[in-house]
């Protein structure tokens, strides 16, 4: 196995036309590779296995899409999943690439036609599933033909410690074994060490370069919150950060899931539920609607989303605690795949733990799987409880390093509280040692904080010396403190006890008051209207009126066709239409995401739509972004006061803002600061008669001055830029 590092470069002999980039370009519609894809490609052409490791929405498709494109024969790619088959070779034929699958949703004559093409070399790729490509038929069939790679797609499926496992994976070995000279490619986006191994160990990889990119999805914010009322505080999450947006809820159980979709019907928003439970018909329709109408939510099991190719989800909710931290960090990796700001939001609690330990423990699986399972959950909610930055710590399951907290999690936003555990800390234990370690943590709550409920009076426990001794704490801070416990691994839930918590032997410091310990006060959710967004805004408010007219040609187009619509153009493709606005193919061509084969298709249409939406005269201008969203506020009606509270900035930023457009010659000052005729022929003659007598060329203190103070620095500032 070789190990390929960033700064790698591979160099192609004999490489037929066209190059990697002319296809990335005149086809793809793209000016330059990502992460290791320019290595990949090479690796590929030049007939080496590769298993890479790229982040969701990373690329990984154009890494054998390319090859395929470059290298003589097919290029056939084993997927699990019929939608990310469909939609990928919906999106191929839109550039006029020869691609097709085979599943079970074609008929017998469908498939035949499929076959056919395949035997006459008219396909460059072929999307099929593992199982339908070990059968022998098939492997007879594609025996006789050209094959240019196999690109094996979400890889981890062949661990058994992955959060995907699929028995029919780890026979795809034997297509090394029939087809020794042809290159393979695994690919995935979420793989810890150990999957990595059994990946390379069940594929026959071990002489294949390894390209490990980075996992950081920097455009995601993750937010953890405790379970108590989650489905209010998702409403409010959705009311506040995504009112109208497109994103997926996951609920642990199929009973939640209706529940869920139901009551955010019942809210007013569009909700569609998605589980094993339904008809494989009704899961299509919502799975189809999802990916092919704007601002649908799924509500769904974890067997909704792998391959789900839909870049603008813009928020993943998870209402219970996901069993691993692969598995959460490949659901929510489904969010923001253009690389917009996307938000990881989660409301989870001991009872989830509690249930997934007994599903578990129910499975019909071996003791080192359970063992090794159980440490994945443990490690999923050390990420919960945790109080400093968590995608340092996402990152680091994966063996990679951020140097420095990320800025866009919540516990970096605001940094929860925490107070000196050591008393309450005692207490908790104490409580679960006096009362037989035989209890859940509700019932120890009930002792701690003097409930004297019918139980503890039965079991005489109103008589222990634990009994009321933490009124202090509410029973929502004891229920986390006990989390944070069992997180750090010093009390130990006993799943055949019904879910009771027992010590372990890590607590003994602590109950004799030896150890030190720190603990997070719950946080306090802030108001809407003063958190600020963690990324830029997408689309600027002048492009607003433009991007919605480009969003609904695209979506005219994409029923036309029965194709979703990001098959057309993804949203940052239109968001960058919207700043460039070309009214020539060759300014058009040189947009992200066009391409030759899309501007010939629908260059004409997109550009007739742009003419109709001109850029209105205030903003056509050199000025930056910011200065023009400044601009926009004051043309709604907005004073410089107002302008700077609706944009977090200081008065005297506006004032610059107001001071680059005069000098550009579009605000009149005199309207701007309402000065009269002689208040602004008084600052005019006044700079003059500094600039003359100043010769070391400072006017603005002066001017000041000599002004005696009558007019502030900012309107001296914005004068003298007419001036």
């Amino acid at each position: 196995m070789r190990t390929v590092s960033a700064s790698r470069s591979s160099k192609i002999t004999n490489m037929p036309n066209p190059s990697p980039q002319t296809v990335l370009t005149n086809t793809f519609g793209y000016q330059s590779f990502r992460h290791h894809q320019s290595d990949i490609i090479n690796s590929l052409i030049n007939g080496n296995d590769v298993l890479t490791l790229m982040p969701t929405g990373g690329g990984k498709s154009l890494c054998y899409q390319i090859p395929a494109m470059i290298r003589p024969g097919v290029g056939i790619v084993v997927s699990p999943l019929i939608a990310l088959m469909q939609d990928q070779v919906a999106a191929l034929k839109q550039l006029n690439i020869k691609a097709a699958y085979l599943n079970s949703t074609q008929s017998v004559m469908e498939a035949r036609e499929i076959e056919s093409q395949l035997q006459q070399g008219e396909l460059t790729l072929l999307y099929i599933a593992p199982e339908r490509l070990l059968n022998q038929r098939t492997l007879a069939l594609i025996g006789e033909i050209e094959i240019a790679l196999f690109a094996i797609d979400e890889a981890h499926c062949v661990s058994q410690w992955g959060h995907d496992f699929r028995k029919e994976y780890q026979q795809l070995s034997v297509l090394h074994e029939y087809f020794p000279q042809v290159p393979r490619i695994a690919l995935t986006a979420t793989a810890d060490k150990r999957t990595r191994d059994e990946i390379i160990q069940q594929l026959a990889l071990g002489n294949a370069d390894v390209y490990i990119n980075s996992f950081d999805r920097p455009n995601i914010h993750y937010e953890l919150a405790e379970g108590q009322n989650s489905r209010e505080q998702l409403w409010r999450f959705l009311q506040k950060s995504h009112p109208r947006d497109a994103g997926i809820v996951y609920c642990l159980s199929r009973k939640k899931v209706d529940a869920i979709a139901q009551w955010l019907s019942n809210k007013g928003r569009t909700a569609l539920p998605y589980h094993a439970g339904l008809s494989h018909d009704e899961r299509q329709a919502n799975q189809s609607r999802f990916l092919r109408e704007e601002n649908i939510i799924i509500v769904a099991t974890i067997a909704f989303g792998m391959g789900i190719d839909k870049p603008d989800v813009r928020f993943v909710a998870h209402l219970n605690l996901p069993k691993s931290i692969e598995a959460y960090y490949q659901e929510t990796g489904r969010a923001g795949r253009d690389g917009q700001p996307a938000n990881a939001w989660m409301a989870y609690g001991l009872q989830d733990v509690i249930l997934l330990r007994q599903m578990l423990q129910a499975a019909d699986a071996n003791a080192q799987y359970k063992r090794v399972t159980n440490h994945k959950l443990d490690a999923m909610l050390s990420l919960c409880e945790m109080t400093t930055c968590r995608r340092q710590a996402l990152l680091a399951y994966f063996d990679e390093d951020l140097a420095q907290p990320c800025g866009n999690c919540d516990n970096c936003v605001k940094p929860p509280e925490t107070i000196d555990g050591k008393i309450a800390v005692q207490k908790a234990l104490s409580c679960v040692y006096r009362s037989g370690q035989i209890y859940g943590t509700n019932y120890l709550i009930d002792l701690l904080r003097g409930n004297n409920t019918e139980r503890i009076k039965q079991n005489g426990h109103d008589k222990l010396s634990t009994f009321g001794i933490g009124t202090e704490f509410s029973a929502t801070e004891w229920r986390r403190i006990y989390r944070q416990l069992i997180a750090q691994g010093y009390l130990l839930v006993d799943i055949d006890g019904h879910g009771s918590v027992k010590l372990t032997e890590k607590c003994r410091p602590l109950l004799r008051g030896e150890q030190a310990i720190a603990i997070a006060k719950p946080r306090e959710e802030a108001p809407a209207e003063k958190k600020k967004a963690a990324l830029k805004q997408a689309v600027q408010p002048w492009n607003q009126t433009l991007f919605d007219a480009l969003r609904e040609l695209r979506m005219t187009l994409a029923q036309n066709q029965n194709v979703p619509p990001y098959v057309i153009f993804h949203d940052s493709t239109l968001v960058a239409m919207t700043e460039a606005r070309p009214e020539t193919e060759n300014e058009m061509r040189y947009i992200t995401g066009v391409g030759e084969q899309k501007l010939a298709r629908y260059g004409a249409q997109f550009m007739a739509e742009i003419k109709r939406h001109p850029l209105p005269e205030l903003f056509d201008n050199s000025l930056s972004n910011t200065v023009n969203e400044t601009l926009y506020y004051y043309a709604q009606g907005l004073n410089i006061p107002q302008i700077a509270i609706k944009r977090e900035n200081s008065e005297d930023t506006i004032y610059q803002h107001f001071s680059d457009a005069i000098a550009a010659g579009i605000i009149d000052p005199q309207a701007l600061l309402d000065l009269n005729d002689d208040d602004y022929a008084l600052i005019i003659n006044t700079i003059e008669y500094v600039k003359n007598e100043n010769t070391d060329g400072r006017l603005l203190r002066p001017v000041f001055e000599a002004l005696e103070a009558e007019y502030t620095y900012n309107e001296i500032k914005c004068v003298m830029a007419s001036y």
